[in-house]
Parts: structure tokens; sequence; C-alpha cells
């Protein structure tokens, strides 16, 4: 299935309504927008919003059971379905947005995806970390216009790259890469380097003329099977729903400089607006009371080995030989051990399509209406 059509047609059969017995998601329908003109959205980020990116770099695809529920096959991303960044689009009603190393059939009319599973901020200039997204995004940004006026189609023209809105969703590789060789205090120490290379890319774009930026911070890393299965379990290290406490405080930490960092650009910057968006209380929030939105075993994977608590196997990793996988249509909130599934993603983006995590609260009708 190409990622580039258009998802309006189909999304009514995936409703993400959900009765449970406290909580009423709502559909992302429900927060649709009405663009005048097409909206062009360039994304860079990780695995969270990689829509096909590494595949199309590596020519290496993530393997069924990826891709499972929606997509009905593996579509370059690491979840069973769609993305938070799938959902955003849908609520644009725009098409998915394409990878930028896609080179067979590419359209890139609506924006371009530079996300790159495994992507950090640090160390610089390694394939494909926020320097070098931003690297392919200033060489987009000189050639599209250039090729559009050639009579090339299926770009953006000059006129819309101020209008566009960039996405920045990037920070939890340099976090858990960080606590595989650091102490706790070294990790809170390095972060203000990790902030000052997205500072560094807000600023690169918005000297090219980029005005609307929506930031996302990083989610509770001490909650991810992965690391709750590869970390001690000493039950001081551990919060009331069982995630690991010094993971999620460096988490809670970068985030707060990261808010920091929006309201001085905020002040910086002319003519900008920046939404920062907490995705970690929104992640949180599902994980700890995941019973009251219908899900179950909050901390296990759905796709992964070794079965309670964790379902996580470094050596016997989702798609590999020996893997397990809940059954389809199972309400778990973790994929494989590291990623979301599309359920929980769907959650996600009604939230924070909801404005109630974002400062200033401004939705993507706001954008909308700009572009």
């Amino acid at each position: 299935m190409s990622t580039s059509l258009k998802p309006s047609a189909i999304m009514h059969q995936h409703s993400i309504r959900k009765h449970t017995g406290f909580q009423l998601v709502p559909t992302i329908s429900s927060f649709h927008c009405q663009c005048t003109k097409n909206p062009i959205v360039f994304n860079f980020g990780d695995s969270n919003s990689d829509t096909g990116g590494y595949a199309d770099g590596l020519g290496l695809n993530f393997g069924p059971p990826n891709g499972r529920t929606y997509f009905r096959q593996p579509s370059g991303r690491l979840s069973d379905g769609r993305l938070m960044i799938d959902f955003l689009c849908e609520s644009l009603n725009t098409s998915y947005l394409m990878p930028y190393l896609n080179s067979l059939g590419p359209n890139f009319t609506n924006g371009a995806n530079f996300a790159i599973s495994g992507s950090a901020t640090l160390p610089k200039y390694v394939p494909f970390n926020l320097g070098v997204q931003v690297s392919q995004f200033l060489r987009f940004r000189a050639r599209s216009p250039a090729l559009k006026i050639k009579g090339y189609t299926d770009l953006v023209g000059d006129g819309d790259f101020q209008n566009a809105l960039y996405t920045i969703d990037i920070g939890q590789n340099d976090l858990a890469g960080s606590f595989n060789y650091l102490t706790h205090s070294q990790v809170i120490d390095k972060i203000p380097s990790f902030i000052a290379e997205i500072k560094s890319a807000i600023w690169t774009i918005y000297q090219t003329g980029g005005r609307n930026f929506w930031v996302h911070n990083t989610g509770p890393l001490g909650c991810l099977p992965q690391k709750l299965s590869l970390h001690s379990q000493n039950a001081s290290d551990l919060d009331e729903h069982g995630c690991l406490k010094p993971l999620n405080d460096a988490a809670k930490t970068f985030n707060e400089q990261l808010r920091v960092l929006c309201e001085q650009l905020r002040t910086q910057m002319v003519n900008v607006t920046i939404v920062y968006v907490d995705i970690y209380s929104i992640k949180y929030d599902l994980i700890a009371n995941a019973p009251n939105y219908g899900f179950q075993s909050p901390l296990m994977a759905c796709c992964g080995n070794g079965g309670p608590p964790f379902n996580y196997n470094a050596t016997i990793t989702c798609g590999n030989t020996g893997h397990n996988v809940c059954n389809e249509g199972s309400q778990f909130i973790s994929w494989d051990g590291v990623h979301y599934t599309e359920a929980a993603n769907a959650v996600f983006a009604s939230k924070i399509l909801s404005t109630n995590y974002s400062t200033p609260q401004l939705n993507f009708n706001f954008f909308c209406n700009k572009m």
C-alpha cells in the first residue's frame, strides 16, 4: 500500500473512538481542519516519527508483523500501524509524509519527512542525526523551488516554506544511549548539549524562512519494556506504576530544558509560533491509567519474546525468529518494547490535538489557516 494516499477514504474503517470504563477517546476526524491551501509539513525526528526513511536509506525494511494493523504489510514504520505523525497528517486531511530519502515515485507536495529510526541530536554529522536531517532539509529547500520552476511537479514552491509547519520529535535516543555508558548524574550533565542541537536546528530553519514550529518533548523512557527488562529491578528505583524513576527523571530534566528553550526562542525570534507539546504527560497518563482507557499490560510488549512481565528479549526482538506477538485487536500500549502500537498512538494524537498539553494552546487548525 502506498503511504502517499490520502487516508480520509479509509480512516472511517479504523475508528479510534473507544468507550471504556472511564474514558472516551475521540476519533482523529473530530479534529479535522479545512485548509484553504495544501498543508505542508516538514518533520524531523527518530523512529517515533519515521515513516520509512530508515528503510529507504539503508534498503532494510522492518519486516512482519510490523504494519499488520493498518497497512496490512510492512510500511517502514516501527509499529503495527500508524504513528502519531500519521494521525496528525490525517487531522490536516493531507497525505502521510513521504520520507525524504524515498527515490521511487516520491510526492513531496505536502512536505517531507526527514526522521530516521535511531537518530539523535549527538554526535554531530552521524547519519542520520538531527544536524544531518537539517542539512538534508536545506538541500531540499534550495532544490525544490528551482526544480519546480523548471516544470517538475510533486515538489514545494519557494513561497510555501514560510507557511509550512516544522515538527520536531527527537531526544529519546540521546538519553537512552547515554545511559548505556554514563552514570545518572553524567547523563543529566550532558542534556544541555542535546538541547543546544535542537536550538541550532530551529534557528537554522528560522533563518531560511520557517516560522511555525511544533516541538514534542520526550516520553517516559523508564516505562519502556526494553529498559525495564535490561535494568536491575530495585524496588527503590521503581515508581508506583512500575517505571524506572532514574530514567524518567532524566527525561523530565530534558523536557524542562526543552520547554525553557521554546520560551526563550519565542522572545528572540520575530513573527514565530513555537508550540511545545508535553508528550511525556500524554504517554505517562496512558501507561499509569491503562485500564481506564481499555488497555492491558501497560509495561509489556505486544511483540517480543520472554512473556510476562515485559515480553522483551534483546536477542529475539519483534520480527526475528522466535518472537511471539499478541492477538490482533489486543489493547497493548507497547508494540515491541520501545515503540508504541497504533492504538496507543491514536490516543496520543487525540490528546495532542485537544491542545490540553500544548503551550501555547494552539491546535493544527491554527496552522491550517496560516497555510
